[in-house]
């Protein structure tokens, strides 16, 4: 063990060394798919290693918590699955004793896709893995005019249904509307999101204009939370979940 340590202290300070007498000059990346590829050889002590946490793991994620009736994806301007997760958030908004008029849920939150068919708990897991937490604030007219035209630069968000937005290939806002009407500048909206965005995060810039912001901060306020008892719930009435593009964003010339 302590010549490990010597080892590692040798290592450190020759990285030191390094460090002051070369500079970076470029960083290339590439994208290593990992996939069934990987599963040609498996090293048997590694299966053996995770075979009990395995097992506990599938307990948790394999209960079935309700059906999607097609395959979703998550794609910009506007998806059925981030149709489906905005209006999520509105269905969870009820048992907050809200009433937003919108919902807003960012592409990049969305992580996985559905496939048709049986949703698991490690479904709901793979497309909401972060801690993200429904919340409730107000803008002014004009903040969530700006709000749009945020948006617009993203090249479009998770809407809720009700929510008609128009802009151009290259990212300007032309109109929107809410339930049929447009925006009253001098009137306030209530809008259901999550808490990463409503701080002004992946570029709404918006969101930092915010008032009368509401945050639960309790676990089972996370999103993975909410979009699990959403399918629980349709799944008690029978429901199968669908979703479509149904134009809440459309891109024009």
């Amino acid at each position: 063990m302590l010549k490990l340590l010597y080892v590692l202290l040798a290592c450190c300070i020759s990285m030191n060394l390094v460090a002051q007498n070369f500079k970076v000059s470029t960083i290339e990346r590439t994208r290593i798919l990992v996939d069934s590829t990987y599963d040609a050889q498996i090293p048997e002590e590694a299966v053996d290693f995770l075979a009990p946490y395995k097992h506990v793991v599938d307990s948790m994620m394999e209960p079935v918590v309700g059906h999607v009736a097609r395959s979703m994806k998550v794609y910009r301007p506007e998806s059925p699955l981030s149709n489906l997760m905005a209006d999520i958030l509105m269905w969870a908004s009820e048992a907050y004793g809200e009433k937003p008029d919108m919902a807003v849920y960012n592409m990049g939150g969305i992580r996985a896709n559905l496939t048709k068919g049986e949703v698991t708990l490690g479904n709901v897991v793979d497309m909401a893995p972060f801690e993200n937490k429904i919340c409730f604030l107000t803008l002014s007219g004009q903040h969530l005019i700006e709000l749009f035209q945020d948006i617009a630069q993203t090249k479009g968000e998770g809407l809720s249904k009700g929510v008609r937005m128009v802009m151009t290939k290259n990212k300007q806002l032309v109109s929107v509307t809410i339930k049929g009407k447009e925006i009253d500048t001098n009137g306030s909206y209530r809008i259901a999101t999550i808490d990463y965005l409503a701080h002004g995060n992946d570029h709404l810039y918006a969101f930092k204009k915010k008032t009368d912001f509401v945050a639960p901060s309790d676990a089972s306020n996370n999103t993975r939370e909410l979009i699990a008892n959403y399918f629980r719930a349709m799944e008690a009435k029978g429901i199968v979940v669908d979703s479509n593009v149904e134009g809440r964003v459309t891109v024009i010339k």
